[in-house]
């Protein structure tokens, strides 16, 4: 590996009027600097002077470039563009220099590439991003202090970026919060809450249409969590749906493709802290590369729903398929084969284990209200937090501003991660307050369900970390200004959304991983897509219309990847709670998924970036899918 040197020549005058001039020592002058810096890059340089002269120069020159510089404290910074071509550094009469290793531009694409290959090779995430921040760490320190420098890379993983990732507020409030979410969910499946609710739907299904739709409403009913999701209702209507012939393979498609889709986009689930996290890393790059985008994460998220076209348009074709009586390919023939009585799976229980921590605790009374008063606690205590914290006396008085664009503002402005803490806190408290109240759970079993929520959560937390970790790595070698410019003159800003979804279905497809997909993209794609977007001259408003698009497809594009993978954990464990064979669920669901996300992608995401209304977009989408049923679908009989 070749280490370009980079020396400047800085130099100051001191004899630009006839008047006398202090003479400056070189011990007068302290130059400190980073021992790399990346080609291309402005990097600081700063001069102390330490002498006792009064009268300090106002400019000096880095390469025949004059700078005027101002002091303060007798201390100056120089922002300066490093290039390879630069060799020699000189300040003035008074003899210093500097070298310092030039980092080529392009080496800052092999970490997050390298976690991106790596996750499709192993089909495994935490590895991957490991690697990742460890050769982006690796390639910083050879080029500061040669090949010794890989032992220091491995070090700085952990007692740089991964402790400078956890010692934010920001982040720890988004571990909290999963945290939280996480216990309630295991709170409330363990003192019956959860299935009183689903005992309550599930009632009303008397044929496989009404079964199918309460599996659906079911799904999205509880949509504050993908796992509780799968693993009550797939567990819960399983032998509903068994009485009413409706096969397990149509049972786990219902149950995972509605899990995710609902999680992704719902305003309070155990999704929304990661994705107002990743959000965060890839706007906070925009600000510090010079734009200023200074709506909030939360903001972000709730404008970027405008364009969630295969998560939305998942759950209606679902709707379409109910309400159609209708199936094509191959769940035509696994129901087809179920009203005949021919579908019948039974996994060994040892399988189903892992579902413990979620099943009702036994002898219980399965009371709705269990569930719902602290669900209710979270979505209307996150709603009060954040008018709480947004809260602006000036827009709420402002008689010209409508009441939605208030409320709008005030949303913007809040601190959703203060608000969603206080609400999942308070729900926790409430729901442990029930359970013990009724003598469902003693204070000793809730507190035990309580941590083995926490337990369900440290995969995410782990990811979490290590993608905010990779983040600081792009962000220290500039990974979006060379995305930028490989985009630049050859990416077309509409392009950038359909580019986002393709590349977010295939990482998810290949790691079987929503959230790990997520945490690699997010602080790649939305600097670049700004970029992109500033390059092209587009207005702010015209920008923001892609970057809401762009964000909207990393977590759409994730979702679709995650169900067509045989390896994701939702589509595991939807055949599990299902009991249908893994294989047959894949083979199944496969065909629709592809089919909503083809529709999404040609109807939805390209023509709203291209400046189409997206409230134009989705009624087109929904007549192409309902065109599909009719078409392509054949009738099942009830």
């Amino acid at each position: 590996m070749a280490v370009f040197s980079q020396e400047l020549t800085i130099e100051t005058d001191s004899t630009q009027t006839s008047i006398e001039k202090p003479v400056f020592n070189t011990s007068d002058f302290e130059v400190s600097y980073k021992s790399y810096a990346v080609a291309s890059i402005t990097s600081e340089i700063t001069i102390e002077y330490t002498g006792k002269n009064n009268e300090l120069p106002t400019f000096l020159w880095i390469n025949n470039e004059t700078k005027n510089i101002t002091w303060e404290n007798n201390k100056t910074t120089i922002n300066y563009t490093l290039t390879e071509e630069n060799t020699n550094l000189q300040i003035a009469k008074t003899d210093h220099t500097v070298s310092i290793s030039i980092i080529p531009l392009w080496w800052s694409i092999i970490p997050p590439l390298m976690a991106i290959l790596l996750a499709l090779l192993f089909k495994e995430v935490v590895t991957s991003l490991f690697i990742g921040i460890l050769v982006g760490a690796a390639i910083l320190g050879i080029y500061a202090g040669g090949i010794e420098g890989i032992w220091s890379g491995l070090l700085a993983v952990i007692d740089t970026y991964i402790i400078n990732s956890l010692n934010d507020w920001g982040h720890l409030a988004v571990i909290i919060f999963s945290m939280l979410i996480g216990a309630l969910v295991s709170v409330i499946s363990k003192n019956g809450g959860m299935k009183g609710v689903v005992d309550r739907v599930s009632k009303y299904a008397n044929s496989p249409r009404s079964g199918q739709f309460a599996t659906w409403l079911l799904g999205i009913l509880i949509f504050f969590d993908d796992y509780a999701n799968t693993l009550v209702v797939g567990n819960t209507m399983r032998p509903v749906t068994d009485r009413l012939k409706i096969s397990r393979e149509k049972l786990s498609y219902l149950v995972d493709s509605t899990a995710a889709p609902i999680a992704a986009i719902a305003f309070v689930t155990t999704w929304i802290g990661a994705e107002l996290g990743y959000i965060e890393s890839g706007v906070a790059q925009i600000n510090e590369a010079g734009s200023q985008i200074s709506m909030g994460a939360y903001a972000i998220f709730l404008n970027s729903l405008q364009f969630s076209f295969y998560p939305i348009l998942a759950l209606l074709f679902m709707l379409l398929l109910i309400w159609k009586g209708k199936d094509f390919g191959p769940m035509f023939n696994a129901e087809i084969k179920a009203r005949k009585g021919e579908d019948v799976y039974h996994h060994d229980p040892e399988k189903l284990a892992e579902l413990a921590e979620f099943e009702t605790k036994e002898g219980a009374k399965t009371r709705s209200y269990n569930a719902v008063i602290p669900i209710a606690v979270v979505i209307f205590g996150t709603l009060l937090g954040l008018l709480v914290t947004g809260w602006d006396s000036a827009v709420w008085n402002d008689a010209s501003i409508s009441f939605s664009r208030k409320i709008s503002a005030i949303i913007g402005a809040s601190d959703s991660y203060t608000a969603l803490l206080w609400s999942s806190m308070v729900a926790l408290i409430v729901a442990i307050g029930l359970s013990v109240g009724q003598r469902i759970l003693t204070l000793e079993e809730s507190m035990h369900s309580v941590m083995a929520g926490f337990k369900t959560m440290m995969n995410a937390v782990v990811i979490l970390v290590l993608a905010w970790s990779l983040a600081s790595i792009t962000e220290d070698l500039h990974t979006a200004t060379f995305l930028t410019q490989l985009f630049d003159g050859n990416i077309a800003p509409w392009l950038m959304p359909a580019i986002t979804f393709f590349l977010a279905a295939l990482v998810a497809f290949s790691t079987g991983s929503s959230w790990g997909t997520m945490a690699i993209l997010y602080p790649l794609m939305l600097p670049a897509a700004w970029s992109v977007c500033m390059a092209a001259g587009y207005e702010t408003e015209m920008a923001l219309n892609i970057f809401f698009n762009v964000t909207s497809c990393v977590l759409a594009g994730s979702v679709l990847g995650d169900h067509c993978s045989p390896i994701s954990d939702t589509t595991i464990l939807s055949s599990l709670a299902s009991s249908c064979k893994h294989i047959d669920h894949v083979r199944t669901q496969m065909p629709y998924a592809l089919t909503v996300g083809t529709v999404a992608i040609v109807f939805g995401t390209i023509p709203t970036a291209l400046g189409l209304s997206s409230w134009i977009a989705f009624p087109i989408c929904l007549l192409v899918l309902y065109g599909v049923v009719q078409l392509v679908g054949k009738k099942v009989p009830n």
